[in-house]
């Protein structure tokens, strides 16, 4: 499945539309135009997501339209994979990784495209005054990240006190954990 998921660049770029915009539908030449790429070259990779089961497709107007099965089995972790590499802050996610012991990391709002109460949630013990460097300097780029940090005691402890903020946060499909040590945790919060 995954050698036919990443084998060329007409499919990467089909990917990175489709998984960046679930509930959107597009025709072949629209795509050719968005995409800059050949007819024949697009039709043969919707083709092959169709194939696979990402993409599904219906006649509206005489037009063939392509758009996401949300239900594909790797659905929400090829749009986290998608959203990693089309995201520039891969390098700050890095450095916050390296400033202590960062327990947990989780990315909403700007990161994923959508409003949410934070853009970050990081959890462990870890250097703030570092921490609060890192977002002065992101906060150069343009975007003001809006955060929550707190200590593993206190995560686990609003975890088990099924905390709103917490539980609503993880349970997204649209957030994206990108430091995890604390999977036995948070397997226990989807049951």
């Amino acid at each position: 499945m995954l050698k036919a998921l990443f084998s060329s660049k007409a499919r990467i770029k089909l990917l990175t539309v489709f998984l960046l915009n679930p509930d959107e539908e597009y025709f072949i030449r629209e795509l050719t135009r968005k995409l800059d790429e050949q007819i024949n070259s697009i039709r043969r990779e919707l083709d092959n997501l169709k194939k696979i089961g990402l993409l599904r497709s219906r006649v509206k107007n005489r037009k063939k339209y392509f758009f996401c099965n949300k239900d594909f089995v790797i659905f929400n972790e090829l749009r986290d994979i998608i959203l990693k590499a089309m995201n520039n802050d891969g390098d700050l996610i890095r450095k916050i990784g390296k400033i202590g012991e960062v327990d947990l990391l989780l990315l909403s709002g700007v990161f994923v495209g959508k409003q949410a109460p934070v853009d970050l949630l990081i959890v462990g013990d870890f250097d703030k005054e570092k921490f609060q460097g890192l977002l002065s300097e992101h906060s150069k780029s343009g975007k003001d990240l809006k955060f929550t940090s707190m200590t593993k005691r206190d995560f686990l402890y609003r975890l088990e006190m099924k905390d709103k903020f917490i539980r609503d946060l993880i349970l997204d499909d649209k957030t994206i954990v990108a430091i995890n040590r604390l999977k036995k945790e948070l397997e226990k919060i989807r049951y």
